[in-house]
């Protein structure tokens, strides 16, 4: 099991490498000149072309392409993400300071969407064919249609304008939370509950399930303690994708409600060509996504023995 993790972890280093090499080139591919943008932040009067080409010499930006990505991946390798050119704070710590709020509308959205999604799953798998199997079904699909930045608005203009419940915007308090995670949460919940149906059906049909129904095991003992361990699989995978879709689709939510996250970061970098920053936000990101992705690999083990077995057999050849 140790060499399985061993070589689980070692082969997200290429992954990681074309994650830095694509971060690089689609921010400095971007049309628009980032000295430009810093001269005109710096002075009110419009800058010279002197004063242009200075900063690109101090920034390293009249460089090539090639040495600018070696200079900028060695030092990413060391833990340093550059300095941003917005804030003239290093990336990395400018990240990590807005990372746990992020983090924590992405916690909510998921408790949010499997809170919602388990239970509606399930009882539409029991009651296949029901009223109730119909009705979640076609709320999943809604769900699941919805973009995210209309959902808020739609949320915004019912709960804090028509009714005044919960603030249209902030980090001020538990109720600025509670829009930005519901818009966050709902789309998920939409996947996981027809994944939930779908991995359920498929296992109560299954011979291990109609053994326990004929040895006398009452349908809430089946479904508890047989069926639906056997039907997470699927489900723990995309569980653990939807979060880090979940951290990522927080850049438009973070915008739509000012939720001062690294999202709401990302449009102010993007906003003044602020290459470190974008660099750092999308090798950051990669990263987190890779590792949720391995956490998920891993997890089979504890879920299902039989991936645990499997993983010895593959190992040992």
């Amino acid at each position: 099991m140790k060499r399985y993790v061993l070589i689980r972890f070692l082969s997200l280093v290429p992954l990681w490498l074309g994650i830095s090499m694509l971060a690089f080139l689609l921010s400095n591919l971007a049309p628009g000149d980032p000295a430009t943008v810093i001269a005109h932040r710096l002075s009110d009067a419009p800058p010279s072309e002197e004063q242009i080409a200075t900063l690109r010499r101090e920034y390293h930006l009249d460089d090539t392409l090639p040495l600018r990505y070696a200079r900028w991946l060695g030092s990413a390798a060391q833990g340093d993400l550059g300095i941003s050119y917005r804030t003239k704070e290093p990336v990395l710590m400018e990240l990590a300071t807005h990372f746990p709020a992020t983090l924590q509308i992405a916690c909510a959205a998921l408790v949010i969407a499997l809170a919602i999604a388990l239970p509606l799953g399930v009882l539409a798998a029991v009651r296949r064919g029901s009223w109730l199997d119909h009705a979640a079904r076609v709320g999943a699909l809604l769900g699941a249609s919805l973009p995210s930045y209309w959902l808020g608005y739609l949320l915004i203009l019912l709960f804090a304008l028509a009714l005044g419940w919960l603030p249209v915007a902030g980090r001020d308090g538990t109720g600025a939370m509670i829009l930005p995670s519901l818009t966050l949460g709902l789309g998920t919940a939409a996947t996981l509950a027809r994944l939930t149906r779908s991995s359920l059906l498929e296992v109560l049909g299954e011979d291990f399930v109609r053994t326990a129904r004929a040895k006398g095991l009452s349908e809430w003992a089946v479904l508890w303690h047989h069926s639906l361990k056997a039907a997470l699989l699927p489900v723990v995978t995309v569980t653990g994708i939807a979060f880090g879709h979940l951290l990522g689709g927080a850049v438009i939510v973070e915008g739509i409600f000012a939720w001062p996250g690294v999202g709401n970061l990302l449009i102010n970098s993007i906003y003044d060509r602020d290459y470190p920053m974008i660099q750092g936000f999308v090798l950051f990101m990669g990263a987190v996504f890779t590792l949720l992705s391995t956490a998920v690999d891993l997890s089979y083990a504890w879920i299902d023995p039989r991936v645990r077995y499997a993983n010895k057999r593959r190992i040992g050849r």
